[in-house]
């Protein structure tokens, strides 16, 4: 069995989960939101290096079973810290392909990857998790702006496609999370004033870029790997 297949299965929300109940006792009066920030920016940068480690054990796991991929990937070329959108869909092509490997006609947008269940879960669970929470309070106008362009910015027809992962949608509300995990893992917030400039206010993406947002990308992202590695292990395994 593969030692990474539980790691790989774990949904990326429970650190979120994590995150709620290790914050239980502090209450979420005005006296507390000086850690919002602290704690929101720790759960991301935890979620985001959770993605990129899984990512990078199923690139691992592919080659181990597959030595032509083993070479492309590992000698022709390399695989990097698997953050950016161009590095997760390729991943995701290469998930796609060895599953075609074992059934050829498989695809992401038939009834049996339910794609409209999966969009459905992904909201409802980040309702419950941040409504229960003082997550929600710290966060909550973005919280309230967050559930009524769920449906639009999260449609159906934005996620695991035939030949990539999102559509442009989508893509540029990863490309937020892309540039913000940067501004954290390099820690350029220090140098930078913590306020918007009135470029950025102006900006028809500005209120996407916020940590609800943020967590649900990565929470979806999670769930099509998680999905497609199932059915991975399902046809391998029955070969």
């Amino acid at each position: 069995m593969s030692k990474h297949k539980d790691f790989i299965l774990t949904p990326i929300i429970n650190i979120l989960h994590e995150v709620v109940s290790a914050n239980y006792a502090v209450g979420n009066g005005m006296e507390t939101y000086p850690l919002s920030e602290h704690v929101f920016q720790s759960a991301f940068l935890r979620m985001t290096g959770s993605q990129e480690q899984k990512m990078k054990c199923i690139c691992w796991e592919l080659a181990t079973e597959d030595y032509t991929y083993r070479y492309n990937k590992y000698t022709k070329s390399k695989v990097g810290e698997c953050s950016t959108y161009g590095e997760k869909k390729d991943i995701y092509i290469d998930l796609l392909n060895a599953i075609k490997k074992y059934e050829s006609t498989y695809s992401p947008t038939s009834t049996e990857f339910d794609k409209c269940k999966l969009q459905t879960d992904t909201l409802n669970e980040l309702k419950a998790l941040f409504s229960s929470s003082s997550l929600s309070v710290w966060g909550q106008s973005s919280f309230l702006d967050f559930v009524g362009y769920y449906n639009t910015v999260f449609a159906e027809d934005q996620f695991a496609l035939d030949t990539h992962l999102f559509e442009s949608v989508l893509r540029s509300q990863y490309e937020l999370v892309y540039r913000h995990r940067n501004r954290c893992a390099h820690n350029t917030l220090s140098y930078q004033q913590n306020l918007p400039t009135l470029t950025e206010l102006l900006d028809a993406n500005y209120r996407y870029d916020n940590y609800v947002t943020r967590f649900t990308v990565l929470v979806l992202i999670d769930k099509i790997f998680i999905e497609l590695y199932k059915k991975y292990l399902a046809v391998f395994e029955g070969y």
